[in-house]
């Protein structure tokens, strides 16, 4: 649909930079308006609230993309959470490593780059440690592990997607929407914060929409994303060090429309301050959690949204499978914690772990 548009002067990947920034700062804004955190909705002290947002979220975005590939406008075939040899290891184990490691940092990948536009330079250090471990991932010295890890597959064959069990697409969509729905509508949300779930579960598959249709071109192809932080910050990292041999796509231009969107919100509501580390024990709790998460982030496909609000909206079975395995880590995380005799070395000040002292949020 591109060259219809009358663009002369713009290549696809450029305008999808364009787009990638426009969508970034939309998610900045509402994701800092509504404190949008899976973390927050698995395990936080106000975790009904938190979730009944993110569940709203899902239902906007499940029913939107479906609705686009109804419509003819994408395709989800070749999309890598729909292959048919399902890496059910890494997506188990770098699922619970990633809900572990949301957990030490006190916020999903999405948060924490929310959080670094605010001044808090925990969540700063944080994107990159993650962005450096996600790239050693995919392309470094930890690509042959992830390489060995991923080399543990199920056959699905044509079952890797929900849409070709019986009653296909809509009923599945169904299925997801209709508890996402009731979940959100009990969560004694304003109807204000519930509106901002749904814009961010809109943007979902407006980004589907537009780098899979609009900006399509056959002779300049681009590839269709839509909200994630793993592949994205690992782009990010590697166009920051190498601006001048690799153009900027999707992927930094996201990153940077989150930072500047939540940066102005921070600003104009008189939330930007700055926020460091208590002391070197609290430093390694935050680095270690962001190193799990970016192996982890890999292994399973992509984070909280990117195989988590996203990655559900193809109908993908890793993408529910990741998005369990990222709640199930951060559940356990959170009980030793809390549980464990020596969870104090994790917390702040050496104490026992009173994670509601640590504003991380």
């Amino acid at each position: 649909m591109f060259e219809t548009l009358g663009f002369e002067e713009t290549s696809p990947r450029l305008a999808s930079l364009y787009f990638s920034l426009a969508l970034g700062l939309g998610f900045g804004v509402l994701a800092q308006l509504t404190r949008f955190c899976f973390r927050r909705a698995v395990i936080g002290e106000d975790r009904r609230q938190a979730a009944g947002i993110w569940a709203l979220a899902l239902v906007v975005s499940v029913l939107g993309t479906q609705a686009a590939v109804i419509q003819g406008w994408i395709s989800f075939d070749a999309h890598r959470l729909l292959v048919s040899d399902l890496p059910l290891l890494a997506i188990a184990l770098g699922g619970v490593m990633f809900g572990i490691g949301m957990v030490l940092t006190r916020g999903c990948i999405s948060r924490l780059t929310v959080l670094s536009g605010t001044g808090n330079l925990r969540a700063l250090l944080c994107l990159v440690v993650f962005a450096i471990t996600a790239h050693a991932t995919l392309k470094g010295v930890l690509a042959p592990l992830r390489s060995a890890l991923g080399s543990y597959t199920v056959q699905l064959g044509d079952y890797a997607t929900l849409a070709a069990l019986p009653g296909g697409a809509p009923l599945w969509s169904a299925l997801i929407a209709l508890p996402a729905l009731w979940l959100a509508l009990r969560s004694q949300n304003s109807a204000l914060a519930l509106l901002g779930g749904a814009m961010i579960g809109a943007l979902v598959p407006l980004a589907w929409v537009t780098t899979g249709f609009v900006l399509f071109d056959e002779f300049d192809p681009i590839a269709m994303e839509s909200l994630s932080f793993t592949a994205p910050m690992s782009e990010g990292l590697f166009y920051a060090i190498a601006s001048s041999a690799v153009p900027a796509g999707f992927g930094p231009g996201l990153i940077g429309g989150v930072l500047v969107g939540a940066l102005l919100i921070a600003l104009l509501r008189g939330q930007f301050h700055w926020q460091s580390f208590e002391n070197p024990r609290q430093t390694g709790r935050y680095i270690l959690g962001a190193s799990l998460m970016g192996f982890g982030g890999v292994l399973a496909g992509g984070c909280t949204l990117g195989a988590g609000l996203a990655g559900v909206s193809t109908l993908g079975l890793a993408a529910p499978l990741a998005l369990g395995a990222i709640a199930l880590g951060g559940i356990l995380a959170h009980r030793v914690l809390r549980e464990a005799p020596n969870a104090a070395s994790f917390s702040p000040a050496g104490s026992p772990a009173t994670p509601a002292q640590q504003p991380a949020e």
